[in-house]
């Protein structure tokens, strides 16, 4: 049923959403749109490139209805293709080949848009600037300039009027949201409104240009003593919303320096992907704070073979408890321990309600099997994270986006780190951790840390216990204490008995006038006990289909 709330986020975007359900309708994804089935239609459409949609997979047409959509959706697939507990393995595969070469705006567009955002004109912002950018992606373009003193920066300028553009396409996804949530039953385990307010807050920072250059200057402070790792240097007096200006590294590409077949060459590649596997877990386990994008464009082999860390607006931060829970998980792997690894998981994800524990335990203790007999060396780290994503997502277990997120970030640089040396292997890097994981928590600060925070939570319980108790038995002299039962659950219960038995009365009594052949008569048979009939079966059938789908029969049933 439609929800009066989510009419509002179709009415402001009514030609919006016509166009994206034209896209979807378009490639076969629209199913929820239309009462008929559009496979007559299939071998009719072709994709831009002129391949039939009829040959190709779903995840497939997915990823090309995304790209026609344009920014926001090509966005918005980038990061489910993090999310491969809510999406599948398949389709997250799919949408990580996602790349946005968006038109560039003109330069006069781009040069008001500097103006607005930094209030001066280009021409005093910058001893030189290239009008012509070198890459548009789907929220910005990036511009080379000069700085007044000479220095050469680069300069990323956001679209103008992205930012209504993508407000209104989240507009849409919140409204789709709300109608999956409420309307279709099988959905409601996997939070739909939840995962697209999640989503929609990515993307909305992403879109803050001052958010990413204060992930520079924290990237830039965690790694001050180590000069084998750089990030741009940002010029805050010339950043904005709308404006990044930062210092430009000058490198090469990671993947240019997998095509170089020399010996010198080799020890050079292999002695990148330990560098770069070294900073990553660095970011994980030593500063829970991490660049979320690895991919090798983002990855730069500097002058003295240094590595260069580009586009940091997207990140994640580790809490406290969630690192905690991910440290334990890897020393339960470390240790083939399948129930450990199973407690943690539990209790890292989201449990859904009746949860088969022992069927969970079951896939773990295969998962571990599997992998704890293969040698460091060629241990398939992608294939372990996939398989975890597949357990969790076949048991319903939703995991944090930080989670999800890390798993995307250990394949993709498994698979950048093979690609400069086939022999290397990340899970040798990581290895080491579980050791540096022990010794960190069985240090004296870390003891002294948790003892405080002990104490802080004994204290507290010590002070307001004396007050609560006296409360409490005040409440039970002045005859006002209550206690209050939840019985989970029942609602549902109640409201079928409810239905069936008011469905058996209906029954009855039609067939009672049935018998009497109660007046007005058609064709000997009582009118109204003959559509009481048809109503009881009817009803009868709804109990039925709710009972099998679901197990609920409330109001939004």
């Amino acid at each position: 049923m439609l929800s009066l709330a989510s009419i509002p986020h179709f009415a402001r975007n009514a030609r919006r959403f016509r166009e994206i359900a034209g896209v979807l309708a378009r490639y076969g994804l629209a199913e929820f749109l239309a009462a008929t089935d559009p496979a007559f239609l299939k071998d009719l459409l072709v994709s831009p490139s002129g391949a039939s949609l009829a040959t190709l997979k779903r995840e497939e047409r997915l990823r090309l209805a995304l790209t026609e959509l344009g920014g926001t959706a090509i966005k918005l697939g980038q990061i489910l293709s993090t999310r491969a507990d809510l999406v599948g393995p398949e389709v997250a595969a799919e949408l990580s080949r996602l790349r946005a070469d968006t038109e560039p705006d003109a330069p006069e567009a781009v040069e008001r848009t500097i103006r607005e955002a930094l209030g001066a004109p280009v021409e005093e912002l910058f001893e030189g600037f290239d009008p012509v950018p070198m890459a548009s992606a789907s929220i910005g373009q990036v511009h080379r300039a000069r700085l007044p003193d000479g220095t050469a920066v680069v300069v990323k300028v956001r679209h103008a009027g992205i930012e209504e553009r993508v407000r209104a396409d989240l507009d849409i996804l919140m409204g789709l949201a709300e109608l999956a949530e409420r309307g279709v039953v099988e959905l409601r385990l996997y939070q739909p409104l939840a995962v697209a307010a999640e989503m929609r807050r990515t993307i909305l920072r992403e879109l803050d240009f001052v958010r990413e250059e204060r992930n520079l200057r924290h990237f830039a402070a965690n790694f001050a003593s180590e000069p084998g790792v750089a990030f741009p240097r940002p010029y805050p007096e010339r950043c904005a919303r709308e404006v990044l200006t930062m210092e430009e590294l000058v490198g090469e590409p990671l993947s240019r320096l997998a095509g170089e077949l020399s010996p010198e060459a080799a020890a050079r590649r292999t002695a990148m992907a330990k560098l770069a596997a070294d900073v990553f877990l660095e970011m994980i386990f030593r500063d829970n704070f991490f660049h979320a994008d690895p991919h090798p464009g983002n990855l730069l082999v500097l002058p003295g073979d240094r590595l260069g860390i580009l586009d940091c607006g997207m990140v994640g931060r580790i809490d406290e408890r969630t690192r905690r829970a991910m440290e334990d998980a890897l020393l339960a792997v470390a240790e083939g321990d399948a129930e450990g690894l199973t407690e943690q998981v539990m209790r890292i994800g989201r449990l859904p309600p009746g949860l088969d524990r022992a069927a969970l335990r079951a896939d773990i203790e295969d998962f571990v099997a599997d992998y704890a007999s293969q040698e460091l060396g060629a241990f398939d780290l992608g294939g372990a994270m996939a398989d975890v994503a597949a357990i969790v997502r076949r048991h319903g277990i939703l995991l944090p986006p930080v989670v999800a997120h890390l798993i995307k970030v250990f394949v993709v640089l498994e698979g950048a780190s093979r690609t400069l040396s086939p022999g290397f292997s990340l899970i040798d890097v990581i290895a080491p951790y579980a050791g540096k994981i022990i010794a960190r928590r069985l240090s004296p600060g870390a003891l002294f840390t948790r003892a405080r925070r002990s104490w802080r939570d004994w204290n507290a319980l010590v002070e307001s216990f004396p007050r609560d108790a006296a409360e409490i038995l005040r409440r039970a002299r002045e005859g006002r204490l209550d206690v209050h039962l939840v019985h989970r659950g029942l609602d549902a219960t109640i409201n079928r008995l409810v239905y069936g038995i008011v469905t058996a009365a209906l029954f009855l009594g039609s067939c009672q006038v049935l018998a009497s052949r109660v007046p007005p008569l058609v064709f000997g048979i009582s009118l109204f006990g003959a559509l009481g009939c048809a109503a009881a079966v009817l009803l009868g059938l709804r109990l039925l289909r709710a009972v099998k789908r679901s197990g609920e029969l409330g109001p939004d049933s």
